[in-house]
């Protein structure tokens, strides 16, 4: 009986340390800054600046190394050889066609990518409804949660002016119930 308890005990801190040091690790990440306009619930209408990325193709649907690609670049992957801070969070576009990281807003000139298949641009300034949810990162849930934030922009009488946007916001090892996901939208102002 003792050696149960006592392996519940473990088992019970174990998880207790995984679950503390995920909800820590995004906090140890700068963030794509933003201004709240408006919240409600799980939706926010936000004012985002224009924002430095860095981007590459995703291929057949699926990552197909474009993770790897932008981390290489913020690893020293560039023609200065230097080091740049992770953020957050991870941008996906386009129908899953690219994958962006968001430089530091600190960060004065991007340098140039080494790898041709990464390109530096500029996403625009705009207001974005956004829809925040938890979870895996799939094609179901993605669409399950496009649909309720279109239901809602509609709702508020917004017009949607671009793509969806879908941020990703923790680490692989992050449990799927503490996982940060997010479906963007741009609307008119």
């Amino acid at each position: 009986m003792r050696k149960i308890l006592l392996l519940v005990v473990i088992l019970v801190i174990g998880a207790l340390l995984a679950i503390a040091g995920c909800r820590t690790s995004r906090s140890g990440y700068k963030s794509a800054p933003y201004t709240v306009v408006r919240s409600d619930g799980d939706f926010e209408l936000r004012d985002y600046p224009v924002l430095k990325v860095v981007e590459t193709t995703m291929k057949d649907g699926g990552s197909g190394g474009s993770f790897n690609r932008l981390f290489r670049f913020i690893t020293g992957g560039n023609d200065d050889g230097k080091k740049i801070a992770m953020t957050t969070p991870v941008f996906m576009a386009g129908g899953e066609s690219t994958m962006a990281f968001v430089m530091p807003a600190d960060l004065r000139k991007v340098p140039q990518p080494t790898d041709g298949s990464v390109t530096v641009r500029e996403m625009p300034a705009g207001r974005f409804a956004v829809l925040r949810y938890s979870g895996e990162r799939s094609l179901q849930q993605e669409a399950e949660h496009l649909e309720r934030l279109k239901a809602w922009v509609a709702a508020q009488g917004l017009n949607v002016s671009a793509a969806p946007v879908y941020a990703y916001f923790d680490p692989p090892w992050t449990p799927p119930f503490l996982r940060r996901n997010e479906v963007m939208l741009c609307v008119d102002l």
